[in-house]
């Protein structure tokens, strides 16, 4: 569910949300960001987790102090969630905050965006793992305080500035950067399927810049991870932070999440996955996606990109299965639940060009690594329905792949 930004009766226009106003990037650039902060006011408001917020204070203490800045810090908690915002609006005010620092990965910012923009203040983002694309985007999701995913908020526009630190970065766990890879990735294959055949300016050339993301992945991903801090892993932060923001501010909301994104939504109101990454999530999403696109329209192209992507996952390690997310042992009502999530009315899902039900989306989720000679036997969605008409029993060949 999207929440449009509210109107007070004036006069609108159509508002383009693509990029922040400033991006800093460089090795220990937070040193020389003092000027810049203090020109978004004296009082920040700092919201991140609290492994964050240990690597940033050393970071910004002198610098702050240097410009004068009385700071203060708050624990967004968890999750970005409606609970978490109220207690950190109270901490705006006690405060007299009069500019919003976030730092962390995606929760922490879309937190400290969606923070800023309800108390009408200019937003600083400093990312602390290449993970998600968070600290670009105008965008903020809500999750419930249990982490199960309630709906997205478009914001009016992307953040006033963004400081990426490479040294910070690479203060994260590898297995972040390779969650922001599989993230990443999808923007091609959500893009082209959803936005492939539009003929307006800007979606052609977020699409096409998504197949040159994909490209750049694919060729440097493995040399990057395999040498953190290196010239190539600082392109593949960039690619995965900065350019697939770059795509979805471009593009809009038509181009930048479908089934990938839908899948992960439906999976967190599943509470044995709340271990799993966002980026990893996803990119078992692209799967489901593609094997989709085999199910219901008989696509070769989907067959060979699904196979590509296997062998690229195992490779840096990415999720191919709901056994790898953690869910090997899940009951099968409760992957119904996660499907009828991914598929209801307000859902990212439905920006396929053909209507997929809960049904035809589990037998997708069971089998992202079936061979293509299984989908004949499933392409029909031989899925037993009981009296009822829920979804009973699978057939063997895709209970299988919980195995």
């Amino acid at each position: 569910m999207s929440h449009s930004i509210p109107t007070t009766g004036l006069l609108t226009f159509p508002t383009l949300a693509i990029a922040p106003a400033q991006v800093m990037r460089g090795v220990q650039i937070l040193q020389d960001a003092g000027p810049i902060l203090a020109r978004y006011g004296q009082r920040p408001l700092i919201v991140g987790g609290d492994r964050s917020l240990e690597i940033i204070r050393p970071r910004l203490l002198s610098v702050m102090e240097q410009q004068g800045l009385v700071s203060a810090e708050i624990s967004y908690g968890q999750d970005c969630s409606e609970q978490s915002l109220g207690r950190m609006r109270q901490a705006a005010a006690t405060h007299t905050a009069d500019f919003i620092m976030g730092v962390g990965g995606g929760k922490a910012l879309d937190a400290a965006k969606l923070l800023a923009y309800q108390c009408n203040l200019p937003i600083v983002t400093i990312p602390t793992t290449a993970a998600t694309c968070a600290a670009w985007t105008a965008l903020s999701n809500v999750y419930t305080e249990t982490g199960a995913f309630q709906y997205d908020v478009g914001l009016p526009h992307c953040p006033n500035l963004l400081l990426l630190d490479y040294e910070v970065i690479a203060t994260a766990p590898t297995r972040t950067l390779v969650a922001g890879i599989g993230d990443a990735l999808a923007k091609w294959y959500e893009a082209s399927v959803s936005s492939g055949h539009s003929q307006q300016t800007l979606i052609i050339a977020a699409v096409q810049q998504a197949r040159v993301l994909r490209d750049i992945l694919l060729q440097k991903s493995v040399e990057a991870i395999d040498r953190p801090g290196s010239t190539v892993w600082q392109e593949v932060v960039d690619a995965t932070v900065l350019m697939a923001g770059a795509i979805g501010g471009m593009g809009g909301a038509q181009c930048r999440t479908v089934a990938a994104h839908a899948v992960h939504n439906g999976l967190t109101h599943l509470s044995q996955v709340h271990s799993s990454l966002h980026g990893e999530k996803v990119a078992y999403g692209i799967l489901v996606q593609l094997r989709l696109e085999e199910l219901l329209q008989g696509s070769q192209l989907a067959v060979s990109a699904r196979q590509q992507l296997i062998e690229f996952y195992q490779t840096i390690g990415l999720p191919l299965t709901l056994k790898d997310l953690g869910l090997g042992s899940v009951s099968l009502d409760a992957l119904e639940k996660a499907a009828e999530v991914a598929c209801s009315p307000e859902s990212d899902i439905h920006r396929l060009p053909f209507a997929v039900t809960p049904v035809q989306l589990l037998s997708a989720m069971v089998s992202t690594t079936a061979t293509f000679e299984l989908n004949t036997a499933a392409k029909s969605f031989n899925v037993k329905l009981n009296s009822s008409g829920n979804p009973g029993e699978l057939n063997a060949p895709i209970a299988e792949e919980l195995a």
